[in-house]
């Protein structure tokens, strides 16, 4: 059981995703409808992950997000899911990029229709409370299509654009080869072939998340 803390202003959202965790055995601590309410729930209640909305009251700009990023700077490593409506990569490569250097703990970043593969939501909230990171497939699509013809990009090959993409929404080797029902072995080669053709540095876990979508959004990727 995961002690979760939502923000969410649209309230028959905010109540669907209240029923969907409550049912599968989470509980919600507080469910608020703005960043400062979500702040001074996580205070309260100390949970044990926030889900949030980006955009909240009163400008519905990026005010969960905002809220969000102070969260983590007051309570590093505070595992964090953000919703969002639209694929807007500057978003979360605002959420990911404070976190470089950073101590880690779990990000995520969904879009809402994902909330409606329920499986696929709790499986992400699990991971992001876990302390992994969590990108949403149709982010990483936008980014890869953005990048694909660029060099040193572009020499990659198919099956290791594949890993790349599931890289970078956060999965490890072992989950990596079951989706391409290929063995881990291969998926480690593909991926030495990756680092190697964009000087990437070979870590694990969230570090090479963060450095895979830097490469993707045409920044240093160290």
């Amino acid at each position: 059981m995961l002690r979760v803390v939502l923000a969410e202003d649209a309230v028959l959202l905010r109540a669907g995703l209240t029923e969907i965790l409550e049912r599968t055995g989470h509980r919600v601590v507080a469910a608020v409808g703005d960043g400062p309410a979500l702040a001074g729930a996580v205070a309260e209640h100390r949970p044990d992950v926030v889900i949030t909305d980006v955009r909240m009251p009163p400008d519905f700009r990026d005010e969960g997000l905002q809220a969000a990023l102070g969260l983590r700077a007051r309570q590093p490593g505070l595992p964090v899911l953000v919703l969002s409506q639209y694929v807007a990569t500057a978003y979360a490569a605002q959420l990911l990029g404070g976190d470089r250097k950073g101590p880690g703990g779990g990000l995520g970043y969904l879009l809402k229709d994902r909330v409606g593969e329920v499986s696929e939501f709790l499986d992400a909230l699990r991971r992001v409370a876990d302390g992994q990171t969590v990108i949403d497939p149709e982010v990483v699509r936008v980014l890869l299509a953005d990048r694909t013809a660029a060099q040193p990009l572009g020499r990659l090959t198919p099956r290791e654009r594949e890993v790349l993409g599931l890289m970078a929404e956060g999965w490890n080797n072992q989950s990596i080869a079951a989706r391409l029902s290929v063995t881990e072995a291969s998926v480690v080669k593909h991926s030495g072939n990756i680092f190697m053709k964009l000087d990437l540095d070979p870590a694990e876990g969230n570090r090479r998340v963060l450095a895979v979508l830097a490469h993707l959004r045409g920044a240093d990727g160290r």
